[in-house]
């Protein structure tokens, strides 16, 4: 007799529970540890090269952002049409291929077809690894399941401070290529391990309840991963510059805070997850906001070396972390079959309101040439995040 996991699919078809985590970490670290969080950092490189002018190189970054938010947007209508383990293993493919591709500049049209596909590709595996793992993850696992998926992301901040430096080296072309034979064996490892969700039938999705798309916790969980998103740009934006620019330390300096909010992010989702396996991921996702309000006001009260520091750590690491828990709060609020399309939701809001923030800092630091009020909004959004987060906690028993 054939058994069968708690979120209905057979056993034949889940792959073992931490096979099916570690490929999840394998899908973010190809799909937003290097291909998104892996350009910024040969921009430079591609400009000394003459590859492209510096306002070409940013066009092709902000080509990314928008190819993400259009995968984002599409992923949770086709997954209703396709299996989303076929659709994992097709974005990691093309992820993988687009590496390959913008080793050879034939042309500005075709990095921008390829730069957009990394940042659809990105989109799509956001969209569905955490949900397709944790819907066969057992409660009282999920938070430490899906603080190892996001690690993926907070190890391509890393890799991308450290390695892509010396991989420069030895020339643009052999990075790429280092790139696309490094997602070729994430692909490879990761073909097995992710569960076979079924397609949800249509006749099924028709039966869905009027009325009952957005609960009122699910809005304000947007909302709050909206507030998370402006709260990241200024160290992700300005934190670089802040350091070598306005604190007069240098670039060296800069990106040695960069590398040190990387490796935070790495290892914040894992600490978040046992966090939440201990007090579930409302109470560790509204006690994560308001400590990375606090990171990211903290250069308004110093600028030494030890609050750097804290700073960048605590930034790296809480957001990784918020991200995960926020994963995990959306298994809470609904059931598998929609766990995607929230998430979709949810990742689209992020990266609306991260690119309006980047635009509208940028603005700001234009008109006055202050780095604390960039500070002090993303501090305020977090804070707003957390106090949105608490609007929801009348009189529905919590789940974990």
């Amino acid at each position: 007799m054939q058994t069968s996991n708690a979120a209905g699919l057979p056993a034949a078809a889940t792959p073992a529970l931490w096979y099916a985590a570690l490929s999840g970490l394998s899908a973010l670290l190809l799909g937003i540890g290097l291909s998104r969080f892996g350009y910024p950092p040969l921009i430079p490189a591609l400009v000394k090269a003459g590859w492209f002018s510096v306002g070409q190189a940013d066009y092709l970054g902000a080509t990314t952002l928008a190819g993400y938010i259009v995968g984002a947007g599409f992923t949770a209508p086709l997954a209703r049409r396709l299996p989303p383990y076929a659709l994992m293993r097709a974005a990691m493919a093309v992820g993988s291929l687009s590496f390959v591709a913008c080793a050879f500049p034939l042309s500005f049209a075709w990095y921008a077809v390829w730069r957009f596909a990394s940042g659809v590709i990105g989109g799509v595996l956001m969209v569905l690894a955490a949900p397709l793992v944790l819907a066969v993850t057992p409660e009282p696992r999920r938070g430490r399941v899906a603080g190892v998926i996001f690690t993926g992301v907070g190890v391509g901040i890393a890799l991308s401070g450290t390695l892509v430096p010396w991989l420069v080296r030895f020339g643009l072309r052999d990075t790429w290529l280092c790139f696309g034979a490094a997602g070729a064996m994430l692909t490879a490892f990761t073909w097995r391990g992710f569960p076979m969700a079924p397609v949800v039938p249509i006749t099924a999705r028709a039966r869905r309840p009027a009325g009952r798309h957005f609960s009122l916790a699910v809005v304000l969980l947007i909302v709050a991963y909206g507030c998370n998103a402006l709260g990241f740009v200024p160290h992700t934006v300005f934190w670089v510059d802040y350091i070598a620019r306005g604190l007069h330390q240098g670039l060296a300096a800069g990106s040695f805070y960069w590398v040190l909010l990387g490796l935070a992010a790495a290892g914040g989702p894992v600490v978040a997850g046992v966090l939440a396996d201990r007090i579930g991921f409302r109470s560790s996702l509204r006690l994560c906001l308001l400590a990375m309000a606090a990171a990211v006001a903290l250069p308004l009260f110093s600028s030494c070396p030890l609050a750097l520091a804290l700073s960048s750590l605590g930034v790296g690491g809480l957001e990784m972390g918020i991200t995960s828990l926020a994963s995990g709060r959306v298994g809470d609020l609904v059931p598998p079959p929609r766990q995607r399309e929230i998430w979709a939701w949810m990742t689209m809001v992020f990266s609306v309101v991260y690119a309006g923030g980047a635009y509208g800092g940028a603005y700001l630091f234009v008109r006055t040439g202050s780095y604390d009020l960039l500070f002090a909004i993303g501090a305020a959004a977090l804070f707003a995040g957390a106090v949105v987060d608490l609007a929801d906690l009348p009189k529905r028993p919590a789940r974990r």
